[in-house]
């Protein structure tokens, strides 16, 4: 039962994609030791780049902050748009004093960092 909802878990996060790999390398290769040799060698630069993602920062740091600070502030366009009818009657409260400055520091760094990165990448190319 634990596999099961485990490859369920891995297949919904990632999309499947290792599976999808690996059976292209089963159709489309004929020997049947390179076949194993690649699927190994696939294998093992997945399972790097996703212990890679999963310990670093940046995905700790989206899945804590970042997206529960998106619906907060998504509940707070929505509040300041549809405020104006009668039948919304939803309430968003503001975040606590020092909370509030330092989520919009922080979300204005991410941005900043972001998109500098992807200005530097693409003049190094």
């Amino acid at each position: 039962m634990w596999a099961t909802l485990g490859k369920f878990i891995v297949s919904f996060l990632t999309g499947g994609s290792l599976e999808k790999i690996l059976d292209v390398i089963n159709q489309k290769m004929d020997s049947d030791v390179k076949k194993e040799e690649l699927k190994a060698d696939v294998t093992e630069t997945w399972i790097k780049a996703q212990a890679s993602l999963l310990v670093g920062r940046t995905w700790w740091f989206q899945l804590l902050f970042v997206i529960p600070l998106g619906l907060w502030w998504t509940s707070v366009i929505l509040d300041s748009v549809l405020g104006y009818f009668s039948w919304w009657n939803h309430v968003t409260y503001a975040l606590p004093s020092p909370l509030n400055d330092w989520a919009a520091w922080i979300i204005s760094a991410l941005f900043i960092v972001d998109g500098s990165k992807a200005v530097l990448g693409r003049w190094s190319k």
